[in-house]
Parts: C-alpha cells; structure tokens; sequence
C-alpha cells in the first residue's frame, strides 16, 4: 500500500532524515503544529486504518528509544527489547493488532537518530547479551523504500560483541543489506504462516516463496536468520499445511544458519474483533475454539494449542533437532506437555535465547 501523504511536525523541519525522505517519497506534505492535527485527519476518514497506512508523519521520539517488550506476568517473556523505530505498517493483515493498539492508527517515523544512537552506545556498554529488535510495533523493512534506517543499525550493530539486532519482515527488501559490514551481528528474520493463511489474511505482504527465497539471500551474504510463525490459525486441513512450511524452511536454508524458530498462536484484544469484522467481512479467524486468556485476551483453548505445538515442534526438530524453538507467551504447563521442558530448566528462556544468539552470531555471554 503507497504512502500518499506526508505530515512533517514543525520540530523536525530542518532533520537531515526529514529532508532525504522528503525528497525519496516526491508526495504531498503538510506541516503540522503536532500530532493531533494528523490523526484528526486519519480519524475523519471512512476506513482509518487504511488511510492510517496511506499517511506517513516525520517526528521526534520524545520517549526512549529502547524499550522491554510489553510482556505480561501470566506468560513466558523472553525478554526482548525493543527499537521503536516508528509505528504501524503499510502492509494489511487481518490479524494485526496494531490495527486497534493505535488510536488512531497512523504510519510515524522517528527522525530524531542521534537520539538513537546514543541510547545504542549506552546498551552497548553495559556489556551484557541485548537482543533487540525493531519489529514490534511496525515491520523491520517497509522504510527501505525511504529511508537508510537498516544500513545505519546494521553498521552500528557490527562494531560491538555484546548485542544482536533482528529484523523481522514480511516483505523481501533486503537488497540494501548485501553489501553490509554485519559481522553477524544482525539476524535476519520473516513471520511466516501457511499458505492458505497469507493468501486470505495478509494483503500486501510476499508471497511465502518469495519470502524464503529472500531468506536464502540473506544467508548467502552470511545473515544469520530466524522465522517467527505468530499467529498460528487453526483449521480444518491446517496440519498439512504448516507441516508442508516446515519442509519448504529447510528446502532454504541450512538448519545451522537458523537462530531460533517461534510458535505462537493466534490471540487477540476483544476489541479487535469488530475491527476484523469491519475491515474483512470474509475473515473466519475470529470464530475459532476461543477463551479468554489470563491476560485478558482471546485464545484457543489450551488443549488445542498444546496439541497444535507438539506436533510443530516435532515436525521442526525431526529436520534440525538443534534448533532452538520457543513459545511467545505462553505458560509453564504448554511449555512441559508440547516440548517436554519448562523454560527455567534451562536457566529460562531468556537465557536459552542468549546462548543461541552468542553461538550464530558472535557475541560475548556474560
């Protein structure tokens, strides 16, 4: 989905990034007294959200730049952090929750990188494993088109040993990242999901050979990589389906070369609900086997996910025994009866995922 207007906040008029992405984009642009003024605008629209995708603002991030991942007590958290980049996605994925966590929903970008950078060299300092990622609450690639926000974090990432930066996507713009001093600091990673799933769920986003294929680049230049299947969908004939991905992953790439693999089911905020029944009158996924969760969102019954994720996780570990799979937000009792182990019997899952981090990438354990 393009980006046809541009709101600039006064504050940042004169940022070198407002003026390259200013002149990358060649659209609309309108200066704004604050964002107010731009969500009024998306707010007015008969589909907000997707005006929301169609409308980028250039400001300033006036809160911290790295931030914990925003877990909850009930589930397993494995301690990640977050780069907030910038917000919200010009993809259109049925599912996403960032269509009602933003309100409204609106395409931000962060100009202010000095900023940026010194709370990088602050992270880097504390000489500990960081693992830090920027695509929680916009996707890692979709500012390629308009911006060297990857090449600048690639390249900080490569000169220190004790952090690991991981883009995840679901798009195949990697070309920038060819030609990159990484030093194996930087993981690649995609969300996948079953076929059937991306065609009716995930406009806009690549095609699932698309997305491997882009993968096997990144490996090619000596990325390592990583895949994130959140959120798995349940339905008849889904089985086969996510077992047939399983298969097409290692068809790609190497099992050595892989980081960590996640599960996570598909779960929402009540709230979402209308918007899905809004936005993708066709959509089935909300009308699944659903309770509400611990965290006050809606989930497969416990049974079911714990059915679904023992046998993911075997068909993944029948290929690549060694790969590290994990759950995101789940509990001790999913964790023992799918995969046999609770996380703290192996120090918790921050830790497992720290060693892994350490082992593909080069960084220096504590």
């Amino acid at each position: 989905m393009p980006i046809l207007k541009l709101f600039i906040d006064k504050h940042v008029i004169d940022s070198p990034q407002t003026i390259s992405i200013q002149s990358r984009l060649n659209v609309p642009f309108e200066i704004v007294q604050d964002a107010r003024e731009v969500f009024e605008s998306v707010s007015c629209a008969d589909d907000p959200v997707q005006k929301g995708k169609e409308t980028l603002f250039l400001t300033a991030n006036k809160g911290a730049f790295i931030r914990k991942c925003p877990g909850t007590r009930y589930y397993t958290c494995c301690d990640y952090k977050i780069l907030h980049i910038g917000t919200f996605c010009t993809m259109d994925c049925s599912y996403c929750i960032l269509q009602s966590y933003f309100h409204p929903p609106v395409l931000q970008y962060f100009v202010n990188h000095n900023d940026l950078v010194k709370e990088l060299e602050h992270l880097f300092l504390q000489k500990k494993v960081s693992r830090v990622g920027t695509g929680e609450f916009t996707d890692s690639m979709i500012w390629e088109a308009c911006t060297d926000i990857s090449k600048t974090l690639v390249q900080k990432f490569s000169k220190q040993s004790n952090a690991v930066l991981e883009l995840k996507t679901k798009t195949t713009a990697v070309e920038g990242l060819k030609h990159l001093d990484h030093n194996r600091k930087t993981i690649v990673a995609w969300s996948l999901n079953s076929n059937r799933v991306m065609q009716t769920e995930e406009r806009f986003t690549a095609s699932l050979s698309a997305r491997l294929k882009a993968a096997s680049k990144c490996e090619s230049w000596g990325y390592p990589v990583a895949f994130h299947f959140d959120p798995i969908v349940i339905y008849d004939g889904c089985e086969e389906d996510y077992k047939k991905v399983v298969r097409q992953i290692f068809t790609h790439i190497s099992p050595d070369n892989i980081v960590w693999i996640s599960l996570g089911s598909f779960r929402f905020m009540p709230s979402l609900k209308s918007v899905i029944q809004k936005r993708f009158p066709d959509s089935k996924i909300i009308y699944g086997e659903f309770i509400t969760g611990l965290d006050g969102k809606m989930r497969y019954f416990k049974p079911i996910r714990i059915d679904f994720y023992r046998k993911m996780a075997s068909w993944i570990k029948e290929i690549a025994p060694n790969i590290v799979v994990y759950f995101c937000m789940e509990d001790d009792d999913v964790w023992k009866k799918s995969l046999g182990f609770i996380p703290s019997d192996q120090g918790g899952l921050p830790e497992m995922l720290d060693r892994s981090a350490a082992l593909h990438c080069r960084l220096k354990l504590d």
